[in-house]
This record gives C-alpha cells, sequence and structure tokens, in this order.
C-alpha cells in the first residue's frame, strides 16, 4: 500500500505546479483578466483540494482495512490451530497409552470442548459472511430466552474455570420472538468477550430480566474494560480493543459485529457502560415488539 500513496502524493504534486506554471501564463497572456483568472484559481485548487483530502481518507481507510484482514487471518490461524493441536494429541495419548477409563473420558471431554471452540469459531465466520452479503434472512420463532441464556453460560461455565465465575440471575420464561440461532450466537459472544478480556476466575455477572415491560439481557466483567474513544468503533468488523502489536487476547474481531447486527435486525439496543472499579457492561434492550 506504500507504492500507492507515493504516486498518489507525486501526482497532487505535479498537479499543483501545473496549476501554478499555466495561472503564470494566463496572467503573463492577459494581465487584464487578473482577478477572473485568481477567482478562478481559487475555486479550482479548493476543490482540488477536498477531492484529494477525501482520496487520502479512503487510501486510509483501505490500508487500515487490509491491515486488519491480515490480522484476521492471523488470528484465525491461530484460533484454529490451537485446538486442533490439542485435540491431536489428545487422540494420540488414548491411542498411544494404557489410560483407564476415568483418564479416557477425562481427555475426551477435554476434546469436545475443543471441538465445540472450533464450532463457535466456525458458525461466526459463517454468520458474519452471510449477514454482510445479505444472505442471511433471520427466520423468526417464539422461543424460551430464559433457557437459551442459561445453557449458554452454563456450557461457558465449564470452560472457563474450575470455580464459579460466571454468575447469573435469570427471571424463568422470558420468550422472545426472533432468529434463535442468531440470538444464540449473540449470547456466546458478549459472555464469551468477557470471559477473553477478564482476569482468570475473576467474576463476570450475566443477567437477563423483565423490567419496565421490557427485556434486558446484561453482561458485566471486571476485566481491562473499553476506553471511551473506542466504543464507538468496537461494534466494526474485524476491530478489536487495544493496540495490534501489544494485543494478547485470542479473537478475530467479528464477535461484537455479529452482536450489533443480529440486535439491529431484531430492533434491539445495545449499551456499552463502564463497570465500577474496573471492567466493561454491555446492556442489551429488547423492543416490546420481540419481547413476550
Amino acid at each position: 500500500m506504500r507504492r500507492p500513496l507515493l504516486i498518489f502524493y507525486a501526482l497532487i504534486i505535479y498537479a499543483v505546479l501545473q496549476l501554478i506554471w499555466w495561472g503564470r501564463l494566463l496572467l503573463i497572456a492577459k494581465p487584464n483578466s487578473k482577478g477572473m483568472i485568481l477567482g478562478e484559481t481559487a475555486v479550482f485548487v479548493f476543490i482540488f483540494f477536498v477531492g484529494a483530502y477525501y482520496m487520502h481518507k479512503a487510501i486510509n481507510r483501505e490500508r487500515k482495512l487490509h491491515r486488519q484482514q491480515k490480522n484476521f487471518l492471523l488470528s484465525v490461524t491461530h484460533e484454529l490451530k490451537s485446538p486442533l493441536a490439542s485435540i491431536k494429541l489428545y487422540l494420540q495419548t488414548i491411542l498411544k497409552r494404557d489410560l483407564d477409563v476415568s483418564q479416557q473420558k477425562s481427555f475426551i471431554t477435554n476434546s469436545l470442548k475443543d471441538i465445540e471452540r472450533l464450532d463457535d469459531l466456525v458458525e461466526n465466520m459463517l454468520l458474519a459472511t452471510k449477514i454482510e452479503s445479505n444472505s442471511y434472512t433471520f427466520p423468526k420463532e417464539e422461543f424460551n430466552f430464559s433457557e437459551l441464556v442459561a445453557s449458554v453460560a452454563e456450557r461457558l461455565q465449564i470452560h472457563t474455570c474450575s470455580t464459579q465465575v460466571i454468575k447469573t440471575t435469570i427471571h424463568p420464561k422470558i420468550l422472545l420472538h426472533g432468529d434463535k440461532f442468531a440470538l444464540t450466537s449473540m449470547v456466546t459472544n458478549l459472555i464469551e468477550n468477557a470471559v477473553k478480556y477478564s482476569p482468570p476466575c475473576s467474576e463476570i455477572d450475566v443477567n437477563l430480566i423483565r423490567k419496565n415491560g421490557l427485556i434486558q439481557f446484561i453482561v458485566a466483567d471486571k476485566g481491562i474494560g473499553i476506553k471511551d474513544e473506542e466504543k464507538s468503533r468496537i461494534f466494526d468488523k474485524f476491530y478489536r480493543v487495544g493496540s495490534e502489536d501489544t494485543r494478547k487476547t485470542k479473537g478475530t474481531g467479528l464477535g461484537l459485529f455479529i452482536v450489533k447486527q443480529v440486535l439491529d435486525k431484531h430492533q434491539a439496543t445495545i449499551k456499552v457502560k463502564n463497570n465500577q472499579p474496573s471492567g466493561t457492561i454491555f446492556e442489551v434492550t429488547f423492543n416490546d415488539v420481540y419481547a413476550k
């Protein structure tokens, strides 16, 4: 991307020099039209630099997107490689060693956890692609949202820590009319995001409540938090909190993008708040059209 930028800047310098040259020739040829020439030159220069400014922004945006896509590919490669290597090791150990039943069961259970992690990653990638290409229709049905949230929280709790860190407060029998698959992805991504950016075994609060006739789904963590200047960008595709060079957490930058797209399709809102003394709160509110 550096070469196109150099060409772009060279063309701007060339165009400015040509403008000065031709303006000088016109002033020599028509000294009585000095006012008209200077006025038209000023208008041309203004339009030219406005166009150059927006062109520069577009090129920088493409450079940033290219860098994010490159980081995305690297992240996906790592996210796929780690659980595959783990599964391979577990299976090789089971085949090569004479393990008792409890050890075999433990290794198979751990392998299943890694498979579920791979399944979540693939589903995120497929859903993000379908949403962006407008090929996903978001089929809606009525289902028990309370059971869905409880099921996802329980599954992610098993993967997170040996102690109870995902603390749930779930009002029973809360029904939603929506896309169960997409909303499952939304819930999974928000809870996984809280786990990912939190210290090991720290407490994460997952609440599903009915308030003032509306349904609220709230995920609060005690992690690193999100800077105010980044809060408006975290739902962009491929965007991840922090510096690309110093970031240590795993991820593809698709989770919160999917969350926002799914909620928009359900006329739901999401707010990002600071937790005290540290961390982030994601507060989702469903419109009464979808809440039962």
